[in-house]
C-alpha cells in the first residue's frame, strides 16, 4: 500500500504506532493520540503527530483518504474504572472521527474491535458466531461495531472492523508503557527475565490465540487494499495455555522459573477462558495470512533480554 493520505488514531499506542511506522515508509501518515496510553516517542520522525483527543472538533482530516481508528480505552479495567468515559472514547470518539473524515471526503475506514465480544468458546470462532457483552469494554466494542454498520449504510464509506485476538510484541518492543494492561506474554517475559515467578489465575489452563503485532499490521494493510466492509477476525487459529507460554518463555530465556497460581480475581461470568480465531473470512477476502508462529514470536519477544 502506498501513496495514500492516512490518519491513524491511537497512533502513539502499542499497535497504532506499529501501524503508523510501517505505513509512513510509502504513505503520508498523520497520527492523533492524547498520549493517555501511548507516547509520541514510539513514532518515526516522518509521522505527523497531533496530541489530540478523538472527541474533539476539527480533527486533522483534510485530504485523508483512509482512517485507521485504533483509539480506545483498550481493556476491561480501563472501561470499568470510568464507564461513561470509556463509552465516550470507544463509541462517540469513533463516530466523531469518522463523521469528520467523511465530511472531508474520506471514503475508507479500518477500525479495531476485539475478540472479547465472543465470550468463552472451546473451538475457533467465526464472525457469524454469537457475540455477547459481559463487560462495559465488550459493550463499547459492540456499540462501535453497530455504529460502523450504520455509518456504512448511510454514508458514502466502506468500514472494516478487525476483531483482534491477543496481540503481543514485548515490553522492550512497544508495550512497556501499558504496564499491567500489556499482553500477558510481555508481562510474563518481563517477570521471568527479572527472576520473578509469573502469577497465573486458577490453574493456568486458560488459553489465548496470540498474534504478533506485525501480523496485525499486515492485516490492516490487506483490509485496506481489498477495501473490505464488515467484521473480520484477526488471529492465528491456534490457542496456547498460560502454562504453555510460561514454559516456552522459560525455554527461550534460558530460565527455569515455575509459575505460581492465585485465586481468580474476576467473576467467571466476566473472564474469557479460551479464545481462538477462525480468520477464514479475512484470508479469503484479502489474501492475508499470519506469518509469525508463537515459537518465533516468543523468540523475538525474548531477544532483547538476551542481548542485554
Amino acid at each position: 500500500m502506498q501513496d495514500r493520505q492516512i490518519l491513524v488514531t491511537g497512533g502513539a499506542g502499542f499497535i497504532g504506532s506499529n501501524i503508523a511506522n510501517t505505513l509512513v515508509e510509502f504513505n503520508e501518515v498523520v497520527v492523533v493520540d492524547d498520549e493517555s496510553l501511548g507516547t509520541k516517542d514510539h513514532l518515526d520522525d516522518a509521522v505527523d503527530f497531533h496530541r489530540r483527543s478523538v472527541l474533539e472538533d476539527n480533527l486533522p482530516v483534510e485530504d485523508i483518504d483512509l482512517v485507521i481508528h485504533f483509539a480506545a480505552r483498550s481493556s476491561y479495567g480501563l472501561v470499568e474504572q470510568d464507564p461513561p468515559g470509556g463509552f465516550r472514547v470507544n463509541v462517540e470518539g469513533f463516530v466523531n472521527t469518522v463523521d469528520q473524515a467523511v465530511d472531508a471526503g474520506c471514503e475508507q475506514v479500518i477500525y479495531a474491535s476485539s475478540s472479547s465480544v465472543y465470550d468463552t468458546h472451546t473451538s475457533p470462532v467465526t464472525v457469524t458466531d454469537p457475540v455477547k457483552a459481559n463487560t462495559g469494554y465488550e459493550a463499547s466494542k459492540l456499540a462501535r461495531e453497530h455504529a460502523a454498520e450504520y455509518l456504512s449504510a448511510h454514508r458514502d464509506i466502506t468500514i472494516a472492523g478487525l476483531r483482534l485476538f491477543s496481540v503481543y510484541q514485548g515490553m522492550q518492543r512497544g508495550e512497556k508503557h501499558k504496564g499491567g494492561y500489556a499482553n500477558v506474554l510481555a508481562q510474563f517475559a518481563e517477570q521471568l527475565a527479572e527472576g520473578q515467578a509469573p502469577a497465573l489465575y486458577g490453574d493456568g489452563s486458560q488459553a489465548r490465540d496470540f498474534i504478533h503485532v506485525d501480523d496485525v499490521v499486515a492485516a490492516v494493510e490487506a483490509a485496506a487494499t481489498a477495501k473490505l466492509d464488515g467484521s473480520y477476525n484477526v488471529g492465528t487459529g491456534t490457542a496456547a495455555s498460560f502454562n504453555e507460554v510460561v514454559e516456552r518463555l522459560n525455554r527461550s530465556l534460558g530460565t527455569d522459573i515455575p509459575p505460581t497460581y492465585i485465586e481468580h480475581p474476576m467473576p467467571p461470568s466476566v473472564y474469557v477462558q479460551y479464545t481462538c480465531a477462525d480468520s477464514s473470512e479475512l484470508r479469503e477476502a484479502s489474501g492475508w495470512e499470519p506469518r509469525i508462529d508463537l515459537s518465533e514470536g516468543i523468540d523475538r519477544l525474548c531477544q532483547p533480554y538476551l542481548d542485554g
